[in-house]
């Protein structure tokens, strides 16, 4: 029986996300930019109701196209408002349109990727607890990394969120140490 974080439980979609991909490292800037997008509407929910409501995400927001999202106003809103498939939250639907802006900028400056792995010099940070109960949930990165954000437009980049989107992305490594996935993400570190 293979040994996991804990925090996957039992549904087998939970079960997948944990064992192909959280935590590995993500170095598409759209990808990234959809992973932070989705932590973002994951404040105050379960990762579970974002995961499953996923796909429906993708279908709403144009398959997380950030030149699309850009340009939506209000009439996007009130739709998105009315989509059950989705978090109807105006101020996190506010925050994508936003970011998307952001997002085109800083991509456009630097790339979105770049911006962010070196944070951590282009190689995901390796942790080594050994229970969940010792990962933090939030770090003096995420602080910066969140304020860096700030300062370039993004709305929703708590410290929190941001080191959740940081373990998801797998710009740091928080598998456990006796979960099967910590060794095997480790391995694929190393900059791009």
């Amino acid at each position: 029986m293979l040994h996991r974080c804990g925090w996957e439980g039992e549904a087998p979609d939970y079960v997948a996300y944990h064992d192909t991909e959280w935590g590995v490292p993500e170095h598409d800037p759209r990808a990234l930019w959809e992973k932070l997008i989705l932590d973002g509407f994951q404040a105050g929910l379960s990762w579970i109701t974002i995961l499953r409501k996923r796909d429906a995400f993708r279908a709403a927001f144009a398959g997380f196209d950030p030149e699309v999202v850009a340009g939506w106003g209000e009439a996007d809103v009130q739709r998105l408002l009315a989509d059950p498939g989705i978090v109807r939250h105006r101020g996190k639907i506010e925050a994508t349109i936003t970011n998307a802006r952001a997002y085109l900028e800083v991509n456009a400056e630097m790339g979105f990727d770049k911006f962010l792995w070196k944070y951590v010099d282009g190689a995901p940070l390796q942790t080594n607890f050994d229970s969940r109960d010792l990962v933090p949930p939030k770090t003096k990165l995420s602080e910066q990394v969140s304020k860096d954000l700030r300062a370039r437009g993004f709305k929703f980049v708590g410290p929190t969120i941001v080191y959740a989107f940081m373990e998801a992305t797998g710009l740091v490594n928080d598998h456990v140490t006796p979960c099967f996935r910590h060794a095997e993400c480790a391995a694929m570190g190393g900059p791009k």
